[in-house]
């Protein structure tokens, strides 16, 4: 997909007033226009004339389509918990973009994140001068492995943004990357199969290196051809390893091959994305003499926002998951948890908003449905008239502020899920932050 072309003059226009985050911000947001642009040309050079930041530390490379996240998560708590200088770059964010950048657990302040910036912006005019423009995500990028080599850090946990093979993370060449589950997502630009979105997926597998997964028979065969390929050791976790014992509110309690452990984030699947960390730690070379005995207390310390997440002294419980397999999994979790809730409802229109509606329709007693603030949003009539479909009873909501206000009012202290999208849940825990705490 071609991206439209900016002008040369938005990257260089008061390029040397951007003193603050807030300045920053304004001008990275600008290049989303460009709209999204795989490949590594840019962010290699941009990369090569900041002297190669991504070189200076180890890594772990995380991508697949749901649960990556979490996994990230999960692997830098354990090696923080380890004695091990962490840097973590996670997209998106929930509420601030310092979220996406983080070391020892500690985000990126304002004043180094304008530092940053400041560094990166000055190379990017440059090549804007050549007719080589940055997107949003390539600059974010760059700015995390800066950062990441100021502060000194050993490893980097690094989530993939889209896809894999031409996502502006896979520069790293990782001690062992992570392929995650893996269903249909971005069709526009990674395919429209699962066979050539495991594809996509697979790229992030450098020869040599080892790589953990957990996928079906199609996908897998995908990934098993592309490490034989690179004569690269495939871990497969066995999901008939995994046995949960219980969960709540607080967590998830499960055995892998035989061995208790307790993930402070709950869902059932987060004991498979906590599967798929422990075999990505066991792969580092520092696991037999930092890592191994540390494990369980890096998964009990994890904290990873908007995943199930009760917010206390409020009746919400907030999740970002915007997939069908994903939904599916939540009204299995939220059944065991809760029982039934109230949702509020917002999407991106490329999702597939059918099964995630019927999914969620098991586990509803109403539902409100609004439209999150970016252009991507499916628009709320269009979000409830397919939702009509399992919903005799469906409020309409402009946007995500008015939402919340109805479902304050309307469903009292009964239990409400906020989902659909990391833009609603973000929008949602700024009203919350706002109003409640």
């Amino acid at each position: 997909m071609t991206a439209p072309v900016i002008y040369p003059l938005y990257y260089t226009a008061y390029v040397n007033d951007l003193e603050t985050k807030e300045d920053f911000l304004d001008w990275l947001y600008g290049l989303t226009s460009q709209g999204i642009k795989l490949g590594l040309d840019n962010i290699t050079e941009l990369l090569e004339r900041m002297g190669n930041p991504h070189k200076s530390f180890k890594s772990v490379h995380v991508g697949g389509t749901d649960g990556k996240g979490s996994v990230c998560a999960m692997v830098s708590s354990v090696l923080r918990e380890s004695g091990i200088s962490t840097g973590l770059f996670v997209s998106p964010h929930i509420t601030e973009f310092n979220e996406r950048i983080s070391v020892d657990g500690i985000q990126i302040t304002d004043d180094e994140l304008a530092e940053m910036a400041a560094l990166v912006v000055s190379h990017v005019r440059e090549m804007s001068d050549n007719g080589k423009y940055c997107t949003f995500f390539e600059v974010t990028t760059a700015i995390a492995f800066l950062y990441f080599k100021k502060k000194g850090v050993e490893y980097a946990v690094v989530e993939v943004g889209m896809g894999g093979r031409a996502d502006s993370t896979n520069v790293l060449i990782p001690e062992v990357c992570v392929i995650g589950n893996v269903s249909l997502e971005h069709t526009a630009f990674l395919g429209n199969t699962l066979e050539k979105i495991a594809f996509e997926k697979a790229g992030i597998i450098k020869p040599g290196v080892p790589c953990v997964t957990m996928n079906g028979d199609e996908a897998f065969a995908v990934i098993r051809k592309t490490a034989e390929e690179r004569k690269s050791p495939l871990i497969r976790v066995n999901k008939a390893d995994i046995n949960i014992m219980s969960l709540d509110e607080k967590g998830t309690f499960f055995q892998y091959k035989g061995e208790d452990y307790h993930v402070s984030v709950p869902g059932r699947y987060q004991a498979k994305n906590a599967s798929l960390a422990i075999e990505a730690v066991s792969m580092l070379s520092i696991y037999g003499q930092k890592c191994r005995c540390n494990i369980r207390k890096g998964l009990e310390k994890v904290f990873w926002p908007c995943r199930l997440q009760r917010i206390p002294g409020t009746p919400f419980i907030m999740d970002v998951t915007h997939t069908v397999e994903g939904s599916a999994q939540i009204i299995s979790d939220i059944r065991e948890i809760y029982g039934s809730v109230n949702v509020v409802f917002g999407v991106l229109k490329d999702k597939n908003i059918r099964g995630i509606a019927e999914n969620i329709s098991k586990i509803a007693n109403r539902i409100i449905v609004t439209r999150p603030e970016t252009e991507r949003a499916s628009p709320s009539e269009e979000t409830a008239r397919i939702f009509s479909e399992f919903f005799e009873d469906i409020i309409v909501t402009d946007n995500v502020e008015e939402a919340m206000n109805k479902s304050s009012e309307i469903f009292g202290d009964g239990l409400i899920l906020v989902t659909g999208s990391f833009y609603t849940t973000g929008e949602a825990m700024k009203w919350i932050k706002k109003t409640y705490l």
